[in-house]
């Protein structure tokens, strides 16, 4: 677990604030790039073992969430947090919390591949080896390995492991920065719309592997594709701008995927996903 000061819990749950069915929460975040509020008041949780699909239309807050669960919006010059984001019953952005660990915990896959200028083991060993792993190389050639083949991808690029990664075709590329991220071992992986420059069997390829992947992991993914976030999610966070003319991102509804898309409560969630706007 990551060693962070408790928080005050509702009274539903544990005393330490947190809830074996959930990997990670929010409550009442609102996020800021200086003075400008980019999300407002969302409280959602993503279940263990579980894909949860985050969709709206552009510009609705939909990227910068998925960053505020691993804090890569403290990169953004100016950007602050309000309310929590919880891990274990823990805030991840309690003033004693190192953000180096909470991205240790929550991977990321961006939605561009993005492979270091390294060889395919290097990729996977180099990952490791800036988080912490302590080996010899043979358990090295192991982690390399397994990470490949948990990724679906060993089998595609065993004979040339020396070869760079940028060799790779786009879809494999993508596979080896999942293969880097699961290689240190996170508890969730997000995901920010990582088919979106994939031709559509590297896609399913993708969608394929996340179904496998969700057996030891949480996956929390972006889309702009509805039927993908029809086709491989367990829930589904629909988001939008507020309406109060201050234009922040906020949620809407959430529920179980076939509910937000056969009967959604909301009448402008139904009108995006059926393509009515949006």
């Amino acid at each position: 677990m990551i060693n962070i000061a408790p928080t005050t819990a509702p009274a539903n749950t544990p005393a330490n604030g947190s809830n074996p069915a959930v990997a990670i929460e929010t409550r009442n975040l609102n996020i800021y790039y200086s003075a400008f509020k980019a999300i407002a008041d969302v409280n959602l949780r993503a279940e263990r073992q579980k894909i949860t699909a985050i969709i709206g239309p552009s510009g609705c807050g939909k990227s910068t969430l998925l960053r505020g669960f691993n804090r890569m919006n403290d990169f953004v010059y100016g950007s602050r947090v309000e309310g929590e984001i919880l891990m274990h019953g823990r805030n991840l952005y309690a003033s004693d919390v190192d953000p180096v660990e909470v991205r240790r915990r929550v991977g990321m896959v961006f939605q561009k591949p993005n492979p270091f200028p390294k060889s395919i083991y290097d990729n996977i060993a180099w990952g490791a080896r800036i988080n912490g792993f302590r080996g010899v190389k043979a358990d090295m050639d192991d982690l390399v390995e397994r990470s490949l083949k948990d990724a679906a991808l060993w089998e595609e690029v065993k004979d040339k492991l020396k070869e760079s990664g940028y060799s790779l075709s786009g879809g494999q590329q993508q596979r080896l920065c999942i293969a880097r991220t699961i290689a240190i071992k996170p508890e969730i992986i997000l995901m920010d719309e990582p088919c979106s420059a994939l031709d559509p069997i590297a896609t399913l390829k993708i969608e394929e592997l996340m179904q496998e992947l969700k057996k030891d992991y949480t996956i929390i993914i972006v889309t702009h594709n509805m039927q993908q976030a029809a086709r491989v999610s367990d829930y589904t966070a629909m988001m939008m701008l507020t309406d109060d003319g201050k234009r922040a991102g906020t949620m809407i509804e959430f529920d179980e995927t076939q509910t937000i898309f056969t009967r959604p409560t909301d009448k402008r969630t139904e009108d995006y996903v059926t393509g009515r706007f949006g």
